[in-house]
């Protein structure tokens, strides 16, 4: 396999200034396998709270961490910040981790397993394999990505078991060669029908935990954002290919 020396860690970040702190904690105590080094790219799509501030301070008190600040000057998007992360990545893989505390970073290194296993160009982490932790939460949200999944997976010709998961690990110069349109919460069809369509690529998945969050304590997906995950599940797959 090629060489693996660094992780670009991308993290859209909108209005995270109470917890942003929280999750850089985490990451910092990070030890990934084989000696692999962190990457921070914190993109930062012009919150109206104190991101900002929060990000700057806690990067002034941590010289030692490798972390990269990055400001859009409009709102574009949670898609928008993760194309701005991925053109800026400087590691040989990234992974997108959001802001909040719904995934645990600590399992960085499950996803990069099949890397040094199997030479995997692009890793997807399911919330729906394993024996792993997991919040009860909705139900019908459950339902909602199964279906996505499934409708996904009916044009792909892949057998993902959750499409839409934050965490997908991607070879960067390949991720970085991928047009990429979406700006809000259609990255994640657009990209899975996108790679898939990549001669030979190779696609793992594995099992994480996951720690959903409740609307009072800041989740921002809705009824809307499916609609828009089948649109853009139809746009990508067959009317733009």
């Amino acid at each position: 396999m090629q060489n693996f020396n660094k992780l670009s860690i991308i993290i859209p970040a909108y209005n995270e200034a109470a917890t942003i702190h929280m999750i850089l904690d985490r990451l910092k105590e990070v030890e990934l396998i084989n000696g692999i080094q962190k990457e921070l790219i914190i993109v930062n799509d012009c919150s109206t709270d104190d991101t900002e501030n929060a990000i700057l301070g806690y990067a002034s008190q941590n010289p030692l961490l490798n972390i990269r600040y990055i400001k859009h000057d409009i709102n574009k998007g949670k898609g928008a910040a993760i194309h701005t992360g991925i053109a800026e990545a400087t590691g040989e893989y990234l992974i997108i981790q959001d802001a909040d505390l719904e995934y645990d970073p600590q399992e960085f290194n499950l996803l990069i397993k099949p890397v040094f296993r199997a030479d995997a160009d692009v890793v997807y982490g399911s919330r729906f394999l394993g024996g792993n932790a997991h919040r009860i939460l909705f139900f019908w949200h459950s339902i909602g990505n199964k279906f996505l999944t499934r409708l996904s997976n009916m044009f792909t010709n892949l057998n993902l078991t959750d499409m839409e998961t934050c965490y997908k690990l991607f070879r960067t110069p390949i991720i970085q060669q991928v047009k990429l349109k979406e700006k809000r919460f259609g990255f994640e069809p657009e990209v899975t029908a996108k790679i898939a369509r990549i001669p030979e690529i190779k696609i793992y998945e594995v099992g994480i935990s996951y720690y959903g969050r409740t609307y009072k304590e800041g989740k921002k997906i809705g009824w809307k954002d499916g609609f828009r995950a089948i649109y853009c599940i139809l746009k990508y797959n067959i009317f733009s290919r």
